[in-house]
């Protein structure tokens, strides 16, 4: 009986409306009383769920990105970027590809991402030619890679729960992977702007390469800080947080001099809001998952799912099609906190590497980032171009396509996301 309140609670509560915090933790306290596990297990779950170290990285990390997009940094890569691709038919819109990738290396966020470079572009592609609901599905698209290319707040929850893929090993398996996943984009995006004549109207001087350079090679250096340090061992995950951090606020204040006291108030409040709605899903979550790890329900579930086909292949294909289809309606975080205990089990039977199965899910929910109904990634830009999310989706169903070309290669090709990671030693 305890496992059905589990899991029909849970999915009850979603119905009504209830907030996924309050859904995950009350459907995990309801079984939890009717299998007499213990009252008491609840607030020791709750506090266990969050005092984790690698946590700390979150909020940490989620500061920093909201520091470097409010210090301006995005509009400094679009210039050095578009002194690189120059004015051409469709050169605007690679250019917006690009710089969401190094963004991407800096904030770890689709949605922080997908704002601050849809703030300095889209009013540049308009002006240019590109329609405002194909400018807003390229960069929803492209700041998917953020969750990809580290450093990545959703590898850091995936470490987390599942303590056999390390951090460092998860942020080298994603480089490749995040890398193709934002080159796959160029090809609809080119082709879609040579068809339609999009970008003809930028006949503005390129920007001078050198000056350019100077002035982004501050946000450049962001991710090699970070992940060089990462690699020589100067820090841990956490600590390059911290480092991100001190390093955003000495561009901001000191070279850029974007950030202003106002601004740095506003950036800590937004940061801490965002830090505690993720952290209060994370520690609720953690009763769901214990309800159901205590009782077997997870794996039952998941031997039920095994032993209906024993065919691998098939359960891979099922696997990626519920996860692309559950990643147009949650957020990453959301899907793993949920669904990773149930996946785990199913995981360990099939003998699958850790670290690559953490790379194959998040570029299945890097995609769902953007696929509507309830793309997080396109409800920003949407609102930033101020067009309905109705008219991206002739556009951006071909982005769609063309990182699934890429998804389809990560997951026949286990080594795109392992070699990496092999080479550094993180992995054997």
């Amino acid at each position: 009986m305890a496992p059905s309140i589990l899991f029909l609670g849970f999915l009850a509560l979603m119905l009504l409306g209830a907030p996924l915090a309050v859904a995950l933790g009350l459907a995990g306290t309801l079984s939890i009383m009717e299998a007499n596990l213990g009252i008491l297990s609840v607030p020791t779950n709750v506090y266990a769920g969050i005092a984790k170290y690698p946590l700390l990285a979150i909020p940490v990390f989620i500061l920093a990105g909201l520091i470097f997009e409010r210090a301006g940094v995005a509009k400094q890569l679009v210039t050095f970027a578009s002194a690189i691709v120059g004015a051409r038919n469709g050169g605007l819109a690679v250019v917006a590809v690009l710089v969401c990738m190094v963004m991407g290396g800096i904030s770890g966020s689709g949605p922080a991402d997908a704002a601050a470079v849809a703030t300095v572009m889209i009013p540049s592609m308009a002006k240019a030619g590109y329609p405002r609901a194909f400018s807003a599905s390229v960069i929803a698209a492209a700041a998917a890679t953020a969750i990809l290319i580290p450093p990545s707040v959703a590898f850091i929850i995936y470490s987390v729960m599942v303590p056999q893929a390390s951090v460092p090993a998860l942020f080298a398996a994603g480089l490749i992977p995040g890398i193709l996943a934002g080159l796959s984009l160029l090809a609809p995006v080119v082709w879609l702007s040579r068809r339609h004549g999009f970008g003809l109207a930028d006949t503005g001087p390129r920007p001078p390469f050198w000056r350019s350079l100077r002035q982004a090679v501050w946000g450049l250096l962001a991710p090699v800080i970070i992940l060089g340090g990462l690699r020589t061992g100067a820090f841990t995950p956490t600590e390059a947080a911290a480092v991100a951090v001190f390093y955003g606020l000495l561009v901001g204040t000191v070279v850029y001099r974007t950030l202003t006291l106002r601004a740095l108030f506003d950036v800590l409040a937004d940061a801490a809001e965002m830090s505690a709605v993720v952290l209060l899903i994370i520690a609720l979550s953690s009763v769901f998952a214990w309800a159901g790890s205590t009782m077997g329900a997870f794996d039952a579930v998941a031997d039920a799912a095994v032993h209906a086909t024993g065919n691998e292949v098939l359960i891979l294909l099922l696997l990626n099609i519920a996860l692309l289809g559950l990643g147009m309606l949650l957020d990453a975080v959301s899907i793993f906190l949920i669904l990773l205990p149930l996946l785990t089990p199913i995981m360990a039977a099939f003998h699958w590497d850790p670290v690559w199965f953490g790379v194959m899910i998040t570029m299945n929910l890097a995609i769902g980032q953007f696929t509507p109904p309830m793309a997080v990634n396109l409800m920003v830009t949407c609102r930033v171009a101020g067009i309905a999310m109705e008219s991206t989706v002739g556009w951006v169903l071909w982005m769609v396509g063309a990182m699934l070309g890429a998804l389809a290669l990560v997951v026949v090709f286990p080594e795109l996301a392992l070699w990496v990671p092999r080479q550094l030693g993180y992995v054997g």
